[in-house]
Formats: structure tokens, C-alpha cells, sequence
């Protein structure tokens, strides 16, 4: 089983709230493989839930640890890695 962690910093000018934590949290779940995120030295958090994604407090520019488990987990770590690095806020 692979399993990929990768450190990203945030891109959304807000951090991850409402609509970037549910976009993210959807393609998490949507990846039908476990994901987890995790913020310095906080438990992680299943990636797909949403609450537990705005839970974590994601502001912009905070570095959190992305950790994938599974087949094709190098494809979704990169999708999400994207969607975390992208500025969500900017119009």
C-alpha cells in the first residue's frame, strides 16, 4: 500500500473556511482512498469531513501535512496539494 505525505502551504487568502474546506474536504472524499490533514502538531483529521477540516482553524500561509493512504494516492495527493496551494478567495 503506498502511502504519501506531503507539507503545503495555503494559498486562500481567507484560509481554509466555508467554501475552500468543502471543496477540498468533496475531492478528499471523492478520492475514495483515507486522507487525513493535520496543522503543526494537531491530530489529524479525516480529510473528507469537512468539519473536521474547518476544525483544524487553516489560515492562509499555515503549512499543514497532507497524508494520502492507497492506490493512486501520488494522483490525489497532487490534486489536493493543488486545491490547498490555490488562492480559493481570489475573484
Amino acid at each position: 500500500m503506498t502511502q504519501v505525505t506531503r507539507t503545503v502551504r495555503i494559498g486562500s487568502a481567507h484560509g481554509l473556511h466555508a467554501r475552500p474546506a468543502k471543496l477540498f474536504a468533496q475531492a478528499a472524499k471523492d478520492a475514495g482512498i483515507p486522507v487525513t490533514l493535520a496543522k503543526g502538531d494537531a491530530k489529524p483529521v479525516n480529510a473528507a469531513s469537512i468539519l473536521g477540516v474547518i476544525s483544524l482553524g487553516i489560515e492562509q500561509g499555515d503549512e499543514v501535512t497532507l497524508t494520502v493512504d492507497g492506490d493512486g494516492a501520488e494522483a490525489v495527493a497532487d490534486t489536493l496539494t493543488e486545491l490547498l496551494a490555490t488562492d480559493h478567495d481570489a475573484e
